[in-house]
């Protein structure tokens, strides 16, 4: 069974011919990529074209032996997805383009809130929701760290390597996202608890 095999076997596997075994590995983590992509972009097509973009790249850099194993597959591949968003940002901002979708999915939607009743559900995705929005208004360069690490699951360490930074600057710059959204709370009066 291809699927209670390891990251590594699978990546050899492929690059040893094995078409199965890439398919596993995109399943295995298709859903923490594409959350991530579509949380950054906020706009379900886009995400879904960088989603294809991402894995793409993934197979074509696997391909050419590009990918050295150091068990961080799936960093590996959020890292892909990240750069691809940069990209695409840096280009709509020289084309001077805007886009006006505003499409917000519930990702938040899991099993574990099924028990919930409507009144909670809503008052749930309403928090999620202003949580988003103070993470929109933080600088860049926060928005990126709580990104990675809240939504990327990726280590300080990983966000280091990827944002180019020392692992202090990364962890400072999570310290002052969160005192900058504690002040947003206050300034606003936001209620982010459920009762």
């Amino acid at each position: 069974m291809l699927h209670n095999i390891s990251d590594y076997e699978l990546i050899e596997r492929f690059m040893n011919g094995s078409k199965p075994s890439i398919e596993v590995l995109i399943n295995r983590y298709k859903t923490k990529v594409y959350t991530y992509i579509l949380l950054m972009v906020k706009n379900q097509h886009l995400a879904e074209d960088l989603f294809q973009d991402t894995f793409i790249k993934v197979i074509r850099s696997l391909k050419s032996r590009k990918y050295k194993d150091n068990g961080k597959f799936v960093s590996w591949v959020i890292r892909i997805a990240h750069n691809l968003v940069i990209d695409h940002f840096r280009k709509e901002k020289q084309m001077n383009t805007c886009n006006n979708e505003d499409f917000e999915a519930d990702l938040f939607n899991s099993s574990k809130f099924s028990v919930k009743n409507v009144e909670q559900l809503f008052v749930h995705n309403q928090i999620i929701n202003d949580v988003r929005k103070l993470i929109d208004e933080l600088p860049d360069d926060q928005k990126e760290v709580v990104m990675l690490r809240h939504y990327g699951s990726l280590s300080f360490k990983e966000i280091a390597d990827q944002t180019d930074v020392s692992i202090n600057t990364a962890l400072g710059r999570m310290r002052y996202a969160l005192i900058n959204m504690r002040k947003m709370i206050e300034e606003k009066k936001m209620n982010l608890t459920y009762y």
